[in-house]
């Protein structure tokens, strides 16, 4: 199957913000070493894709909502079936087909962006001044040669860390400027890809089934490990991408999360939570007893000690339960005199 429709697809969408940058006013010639026309395209390549995948990050919170309800369930399956692996696959993939929950739907947004990646990685690979067909892809020869010579911080777009130095004779480039600036690059791109993953776990928590735990580990540890060895491969365009797409991400996650925060896990307790009797029982605890912080011994600052002894002594008890002088009694009985006025 050809990809010429993605590289189609790639090449205009740049070429247009390209058109835009420069109508506006921001110049062609490099500024502080960089052309920020073509470096602005491929960041706002990155706000059109996400703009258009927006439904699809929709309906992966859903579906990771969802999974996260069914975590219980799960969890009954495994120990139901402890041992025997191949029907505890069985069962789950039963109820995940009843309750309507895909577990690969968390990774679709993810997945339908790769052939963006490697769409704007051809286009980029493909940018050299001693290419001699400039014009593919809908590219005219001055848009070509230009994109072809754009720079961040004076290494070309094109160029990747790993680039050879007929390459980079090619591109007029030098190769420590072009490996500083590359590799700077790589470490943001491993370290922002990692937060993402982060993030997205700290919110959620990890999951109880092991395939879904199995993908948060490749996602948090695996992917951010592979880059440092595959970005030395990539062009600084296609870094430059990827480090805004997961900048975007963070953002995105950000606002959904605190706008939709993620359902409480079965069998946790929320943090302002009292244990029932306690002292100060909220609601559906029993109500205070006037005799039990007499014998708790801490609720008024008394000691061990203080407490084990109000708590054989009659009279300290009922000091203990005497209020200060001037102070209205609690929970008086019809008939009762205050034990601090003294009886007439």
């Amino acid at each position: 199957m050809s990809l010429d429709w993605i590289y189609y697809a790639i090449s205009w969408i740049l070429l247009r913000w390209h058109d835009l940058w420069a109508a506006i006013g921001i110049p062609e010639s490099r500024v502080l070493g960089t052309n920020w026309t073509w470096v602005l395209a491929i960041v706002f390549l990155v706000v059109t894709v996400r703009v258009i995948l927006f439904p699809v990050f929709v309906k992966q919170i859903k579906s990771q909502r969802a999974m996260q309800a069914l975590q219980p369930k799960v969890k009954e399956l495994q120990e139901k079936h402890k041992g025997d692996r191949e029907t505890l696959q069985k069962e789950m993939m039963e109820l995940y087909r009843t309750e309507k929950a895909n577990p690969l739907m968390g990774c679709l947004p993810m997945f339908l962006q790769i052939p963006v990646f490697l769409g704007l990685f051809h286009v980029l690979r493909r940018l050299s001044p001693t290419n001699t067909q400039p014009e593919l892809y809908g590219w005219t020869k001055d848009e070509f040669y230009a994109a072809a010579k754009a720079a961040l911080f004076n290494a070309p777009l094109p160029s990747k860390f790993g680039s050879t130095a007929e390459e980079l004779a090619a591109l007029g480039a030098h190769s420590a400027t072009v490996k500083v600036v590359a590799g700077i690059l790589v470490l943001v791109m491993m370290t922002t890809t990692y937060l993402t993953s982060r993030q997205m776990i700290l919110k959620t928590g990890w999951a109880e089934d092991p395939q879904q735990k199995m993908i948060q580990r490749l996602m948090l540890y695996g992917i951010p490990l592979s880059l440092l060895v595959s970005g030395s491969l990539f062009p600084i365009g296609v870094i430059i991408y990827w480090v805004t797409n997961n900048m975007f991400t963070l953002a995105q996650q950000q606002w959904v999360l605190r706008k939709f925060p993620p359902p409480q896990m079965a069998g946790t307790r929320g943090s302002g939570a009292r244990p029932a009797g306690g002292s100060g029982a909220g609601k559906g605890g029993s109500p205070k007893s006037p005799v039990q912080p007499a014998r708790t011994g801490g609720l008024f600052g008394r000691g061990k000690a203080n407490a084990e002894t109000e708590a054989t002594n009659p009279v300290a008890d009922t000091k203990a339960l005497a209020p200060k002088p001037g102070a209205k009694p609690t929970n008086p009985k019809k008939g009762a005199r205050p034990a601090n006025k003294p009886q007439g």
